[in-house]
């Protein structure tokens, strides 16, 4: 067995322990690479029977094209059972207030949308493609993380998980956040990735778009980013290394248009894949306020 095969064979391990622990699991699944990749474990965990759990698309409505086209056309081909909780909805009923002004995301109202969605199915357990290396928030987390009945996250609140034991033993209204690929690294995916010959949404690969310069970084132009006179369009060669809500997430300029090169292009980058998320920007622990109040 090589490193891919060892750290494969965790993962189905884990999602194989979440489908006998958990009576209502579902996979969350955002479009990008790392939900990717766990639609193709979930495959070798389950397949030729159909998954044990739904995949569930938190949609904050200012997403990527490219990124709704491919998840629509992957479940199709799948013939697995698609949930999708609108941001829409939360605006519309009340439940959050959208942002205003020139830097105003709709990334943080997720937390609220996910939480009713998990209330509504009665989710116990919510499987996603977060890991340890891309977040120093993210890196506090167990494999099986629980949250309380708010959905709650509670970094002392850690379960030991020696020897590849996972304790999904929880209390009426908490649920567990599982990370399959949590050991793993933004190489070690995109070196699977090219192992099994995955497709992925075409953003992923450089392309050329019209772009702006904001906080630093480039943005996709988009009426999502509430422009105005003083931003420039100007049409870069760019792509995404990571999928997100638009008005969050910036571009590389890249000539990468093959795995072999973006392999390439990350092995020499001294930027972590979330130094372009605007969202993990707002304060030194943003991504780990917004998990303690619910965010994935």
């Amino acid at each position: 067995m090589d490193y891919l095969d060892e750290l494969e064979a965790e993962a189905i391990h884990i999602l194989r322990e979440v489908a006998g622990q958990f009576e209502k699991p579902a996979l969350l699944f955002s479009g990008g690479k790392d939900s990717i990749t766990l639609v193709r474990l979930a495959e070798k965990a389950f397949r030729p029977g159909k998954f044990p759990f739904p995949l569930v698309h938190i949609d904050t409505g200012h997403n990527f094209e490219e990124t709704i086209t491919y998840r629509d056309e992957m479940v199709e081909r799948l013939g697995e059972k698609l949930i999708v909780g609108y941001v829409q909805e939360s605006i519309d009923s009340g439940k959050v207030i959208e942002q205003k002004g020139k830097n105003a995301s709709r990334n943080a109202l997720q937390t609220v949308t996910l939480l009713d969605t998990i209330a509504k199915h009665g989710f116990d357990a919510c499987i996603g493609g977060a890991r340890r290396d891309e977040e120093k928030a993210r890196a506090k987390e167990r494999i099986f993380s629980v949250r309380d009945e708010f959905g709650s996250w509670d970094p002392k609140r850690q379960r030991p998980e020696l020897w590849n034991i996972y304790n999904g033993k929880i209390n009426k209204g908490e649920n567990v956040r599982v990370f399959p690929i949590s050991n793993w690294t933004e190489l070690d995916v995109w070196n699977y990735i090219r192992r099994e010959k995955m497709e992925l949404p075409s953003i992923y690969f450089a392309h050329n778009r019209d772009c702006i310069t904001r906080n630093g970084q480039l943005m996709a132009a988009s009426p999502f980013l509430n422009m105005d006179e003083a931003d420039v369009v100007t049409h870069r060669k760019v792509r995404f290394r990571t999928v997100g809500d638009m008005s969050c997430t910036a571009a590389v300029e890249s000539e990468a248009d093959q795995i072999d090169d973006i392999i390439n292009e990350i092995s020499a980058s001294k930027i972590s894949e979330r130094g372009a998320r605007l969202d993990d920007k707002v304060s030194e622990a943003a991504m780990e306020d917004r998990k303690k109040g619910g965010y994935f």
